[in-house]
């Protein structure tokens, strides 16, 4: 029996990487994404691809109908991976903003997993995937919309692991750091639509995140290729019994141990350095 997937946010990086290569590996696989001409780009490239808008629960309930229509009822992976990063200092953030980014990054997956899960509980097995970050590990500064989103979704999925020990529905946590994808472009965009920065008293650090978000190139010496978050899907999904958490990129190896043996200040500080 051919196992099917469900990733989202496949337009491009991390999930355009990982429905494509699946899809070669022989698995079916369903992309989505949250523009019309991205879906039928992705399907002119040979993928199964639906329209599901992490935004909006009608889109991701009829996104999962048509998926369940194409499987013929069956799901087996759900690797929840749409998000952006909000950037800008908490304070001169507008409560919309910040609302704006728990539905994409949090409520929406919300939404979507409680939908699956009855399918897999039906079905008696099935494997939830959540691309989490380093960044919910840790915090950065000017980072703090995007950091409270992933630690949320930490908890969150800590807590519904827990909850689902006693099926055989598996949850785990992919953990990357820096990944080359469109990720810098859609935060500058988001920076300039929420944040004023002339009005703000970081303003010169705002130059500065312009800047590095603005570069074509890969701003940190650690970054990654999209292809080293497929290698931990890939062992989730042949394991029998995955494990909770999956590291990607040294930073995230490091920062995971440094948060568990130093002291707060220290690690502030470190992470000050970092930002």
């Amino acid at each position: 029996m051919t196992i099917s997937i469900l990733i989202t946010g496949c337009s491009s990086g991390i999930g355009y990487h990982c429905a494509h290569a699946l899809h070669r590996a022989g698995y079916q696989v369903v992309a989505s994404c949250r523009r019309r001409e991205d879906v039928e780009r992705l399907k002119q490239e040979g993928l199964q691809c639906v329209q599901l808008d992490m935004d909006s629960e009608t889109s991701i309930e009829q996104g999962l109908a048509e998926t369940l229509a194409i499987t013929e009822g069956r799901l087996d992976v759900l690797f929840n991976n749409a998000a952006y990063g909000q950037p800008g200092a908490l304070e001169d953030l507008p409560t919309d903003a910040l609302r704006q980014q728990f539905s994409t990054n949090l409520f929406g997956w919300h939404h979507l997993t409680r939908a699956v899960i009855p399918v897999m509980l039906r079905q008696g097995s099935g494997k939830i995937v959540q691309n989490s970050s380093v960044l919910g590990l840790v915090a950065m500064k000017y980072r703090g919309a995007y950091n409270a989103s992933k630690f949320a979704l930490e908890g969150y999925t800590d807590t519904l692991r827990l909850e689902l020990d006693d099926t055989s529905v598996h949850v785990s946590l992919i953990e990357p750091g820096p990944i080359e994808s469109q990720f810098r472009a859609n935060a500058k965009a988001k920076f300039e639509q929420h944040i004023d920065m002339t009005a703000s008293r970081h303003h010169r650090t705002y130059q500065q995140t312009l800047e590095r978000l603005g570069k074509s190139s890969p701003s940190n010496r650690f970054t990654l290729g999209a292809e080293a978050v497929l290698k931990p899907l890939q062992a989730i999904i042949d394991s029998d019994t995955p494990k909770a958490r999956y590291f990607v990129t040294q930073p995230t190896y490091l920062f995971g141990f440094l948060r568990r043996v130093l002291p707060s200040r220290w690690l502030d500080n470190l992470l000050k350095k970092s930002a």
